[in-house]
């Protein structure tokens, strides 16, 4: 499975991550110039385009951009949303979980 964070995304989540899976295919937005700074739209497209799951804190304007890419495409890169609040191990545990149970299916 192929991840992008977006910017906003926790960076101590990150590198968790990649402590714990070094391996991992995880970017973030604010390393790809195409889409750094940019709307969620964008960074949806980009997503969609290049095969990744978007891990994102930020449901108020996600949903709605994921919406409008579906709308426009009809297919849409999928969403991990991730609550703020989660305690970091918890959530790199939850992401790394996601990613096992993905290459099982393939």
């Amino acid at each position: 499975m192929k991840w992008l964070a977006d910017e906003n995304f926790r960076g101590a989540i990150v590198r968790g991550l990649l402590r714990r899976s070094p391996e991992l295919d995880v970017v973030r937005a604010q390393d790809i110039a195409e889409i750094s700074g940019e709307a969620d739209t964008a960074l949806l497209a980009w997503a969609t385009a290049n095969d990744r799951v978007v891990l994102t804190h930020d449901s108020s304007t996600m949903v709605s951009a994921r919406s409008q890419q579906l709308a426009r495409e009809s297919v849409c890169a999928p969403i991990v949303l991730v609550r703020d609040s989660v305690a970091i191990n918890l959530a790199v545990e939850d992401i790394l979980l996601l990613d096992d149970c993905a290459r099982e299916v393939d």
